[in-house]
């Protein structure tokens, strides 16, 4: 079943493909999208959202892990060789290893089920958000407290100068050029130190200690880089930190 989403809808926002096999959950992310202005599709198959992307297109994918036809991971493996959609993944499995599979297989986020929408809306527009500063087309990230400027390579908090190391400044403009989305250990320490240093897990537990030191973060209580311990880290938003 393929169906396509409220013609109401400005025209300026954002596509969402939703592919879950469970009616109950399609509706309900469909209606609290709808709802929130944007345009949706819907596919009850992993085929179906394959051939619904492939045609007509979207910013985002809401992917579900258990298909009837295939798995949501051979979904992410499909269309990770044509497409660069961002992909948040809908999963009850919330097992450490099967996280860390899910984001290095290609998702950029992932929601446990059972889920609030309100959390799933902010992962959408932390996702929404970063694509065109990932793409390269924006030289600054600036959330009202935190700026980053990738060109000059400087750091202000609330106006003032942070002064960090290179490896410091890399580790944070890496999460500022994908806001809100997570980011594992082992992607963050092969760009970093490369892939021979993907196990080097200390190297990363220092830096990020050093960097939360002086950004003034409490790893207690976050204010911009929340860890998921044994996953891997993202930044925080000034929308998220403000809610």
């Amino acid at each position: 079943m393929m169906q396509s989403g409220d013609k109401g809808a400005a025209a300026s926002a954002a596509q969402i493909l939703i592919v879950d096999d469970e009616a109950q959950i399609r509706k309900f992310v469909d209606i609290s999208l709808r709802s929130q202005g944007y345009a949706t599709l819907l596919a009850g198959t992993g085929q179906e959202g394959l051939t619904l992307l492939a045609s007509r297109g979207a910013d985002l994918l809401i992917l579900d892990l258990g298909l009837p036809d295939m798995d949501g991971r051979e979904v992410l493996k499909e269309l990770r060789q044509w497409s660069k959609v961002p992909v948040i993944v809908l999963t009850v499995r919330s097992g450490e290893e099967e996280k860390v599979a899910l984001l290095d297989a290609g998702a950029n986020d992932y929601v446990t089920k059972p889920f609030g929408v309100e959390e799933l809306m902010a992962r959408i527009r932390a996702l929404l958000r970063a694509m065109p500063v990932s793409g390269g087309g924006n030289p600054v990230y600036d959330d009202g407290s935190l700026r980053i400027d990738f060109v000059e390579h400087q750091v202000r908090l609330d106006g003032e100068v942070v002064v960090l190391s290179r490896k410091e400044f890399s580790l944070l403009a890496l999460l500022a050029r994908q806001p809100g989305r997570l980011v594992t250990q082992t992607q963050i320490l092969r760009e970093m130190w490369g892939p021979i240093h993907e196990g080097d897990t200390h190297y990363l537990r220092v830096l990020v200690g050093k960097l939360r030191y002086k950004l003034g973060d409490d790893a207690s209580a976050p204010r911009f880089l929340l860890t998921e311990p044994g996953v891997g880290l993202r930044l925080i938003t000034g929308e998220r930190r403000n809610s």
